[in-house]
């Protein structure tokens, strides 16, 4: 097939397998290279710098009484963060349904994604400038960063139907995640090199943190080169309203259509649940260590970076997993461990840093794995041609609706003053989300969506 062929194709000509195959691991190479660009903010911002850095900032611009009054609303400064990452979630539930409506209507895919990730790493590159009280300031990059990252994943997600086989999904979706944990992982130890040693590089510690959150954005821009040169659009037959008038419109119309496909809705509404808490522990566990475990930033560092050095592993060996007893099965295997570790975070003693590290791993071993194949399992459930509006709906539940659990957390720290009782509320959602998953039955989903049933799912 000429080049001018596949770029005319339909959308899911690639994932039919009309398409040769180096052409489709030409695609997937580039496609990996989006986790491993924009994962550094998700490890080195979002999981590690922001949170503990943006609180302190907080306290320092608090009242008497640990307050800060954001539009005239009393936050308590350790709250604010937590609130922070709602709002960007909402934020991304507005622009969502409009990306995804955009994308399926014209078939560009790529420059939508283009400007969710520079629009994410520009606001992830001014945190440099998030100093002495300005709370405010980082509070509104980390919505518009958060926002931003939510969208663009939207966008890649959407091209997996249409560069992976149906029994490729589960191995090509782990390799991204894969990707990912390794940019993680190295940019990480850039950021404890330079965090530890800020004296001798004549930094003060809140310039050291500012640079690592700033890096995080040039990384992120950078890197998005490689999938912006090796994706391709495909052309579709233009059509219906325009994108912005119709987002919403679409979101209801993908909402009604999936009315259709209980099966896929049901599987939605378990990963909506469960993926909450995965996302809620990410965002707050280096909060929970230095708030309430009283650990240094050297050791939240070393132990997130044993969680992406980990989560590589783990992601391609839940890969390997799933090939053997399916993906239902081996997510459920995970959610039962994040229970643990929840439980376990709960009784953690503070002050003792070998602890924290145990849970790291355990978080590293089920986190990757437990995302890529819900991932790969979901997009075996989207009926063809509708990738991109599907896979709207499920960003709205892995980032777009993760909004309740930061709430959860960011309620139960404010009413308790407790990051304990913050922590051990999230057990919850892991709980419901695997009774609902366990309802799922996965091989008539996939049949009803119109898709060929793999021999192990």
């Amino acid at each position: 097939m000429s080049a001018e062929t596949a770029d005319t194709a339909e959308p899911t000509e690639l994932a039919t397998g009309s398409a040769d195959a180096a052409s489709r691991r030409r695609e997937q190479r580039g496609w990996y290279f989006y986790d491993f660009a924009c994962s550094v903010y998700s490890t080195s911002v979002l999981t590690v710098f922001l949170g503990p850095y943006l609180t302190s900032v907080a306290k320092a611009a608090a009242d008497a009484d640990g307050f800060v009054h954001p539009l005239g609303i009393p936050v308590r400064a350790g709250s604010l963060f937590a609130y922070a990452v709602s709002v960007s979630v909402v934020v991304a539930v507005l622009v969502m349904p409009v990306v995804g409506a955009a994308a399926d209507r014209t078939g560009r895919k790529k420059p939508l994604l283009a400007a969710a990730a520079y629009v994410g790493a520009a606001a992830t590159t001014g945190m440099f400038f998030l100093d002495g009280h300005r709370y405010l300031l980082g509070a509104f990059l980390l919505i518009v960063a958060n926002a931003s990252i939510s969208v663009s994943m939207v966008l890649y997600n959407a091209y997996l139907p249409q560069i992976a086989e149906p029994d490729e999904r589960d191995a090509v979706s782990s390799r991204g995640w894969a990707f990912g944990y390794t940019s993680g992982a190295f940019v990480l130890v850039l950021n404890l090199v330079l965090y530890t040693g800020h004296d001798s590089f004549g930094l003060s510690e809140s310039e050291a943190v500012r640079i690592c959150l700033a890096s995080a954005g040039v990384w992120w821009g950078a890197f998005t080169l490689v999938p912006l040169r090796r994706l391709r659009d495909r052309r579709v037959t233009p059509g219906g309203e325009g994108a912005v008038g119709s987002g919403w419109r679409q979101l209801m119309n993908t909402l009604r259509d999936m009315r259709r496909h209980p099966l896929t809705l049901s599987f939605l509404l378990a990963y909506l649940v469960y993926n909450d808490g995965v996302q809620t522990v990410i965002s707050q566990a280096s909060v929970y260590g230095s708030e309430e475990l009283g650990l240094d930033q050297t050791t939240l560092i070393t132990a997130v970076l044993l969680v992406q050095v980990l989560a590589v592993a783990g992601a391609l060996g839940m890969g390997r997993l799933a090939r053997v007893y399916g993906a239902k099965r081996t997510i459920l295997g995970s959610l039962v461990v994040w229970t643990l570790i929840l439980v376990a975070g709960y009784f953690l003693p503070a002050d003792a840093p070998v602890f924290f590290y145990v849970l790291a791993s355990a978080i590293g071993l089920v986190l990757g794995g437990s995302q890529a194949l819900s991932r790969s399992l979901f997009s075996h459930l989207v009926p063809r041609g509708k990738e991109a509006e599907y896979f709207s709906a499920y960003e709205m539940s892995d980032r777009g609706l993760s909004w309740l659990g930061p709430l959860v957390f960011g309620l139960a720290y404010q009413l308790t003053g407790s990051y304990r009782d913050a922590i051990i509320s999230l057990v919850i959602f892991f709980v419901v989300g695997s009774v609902l998953l366990a309802r799922v039955p996965i091989r008539r989903a996939v049949a009803a969506a119109g898709n060929p049933v793999p021999e192990r799912i």
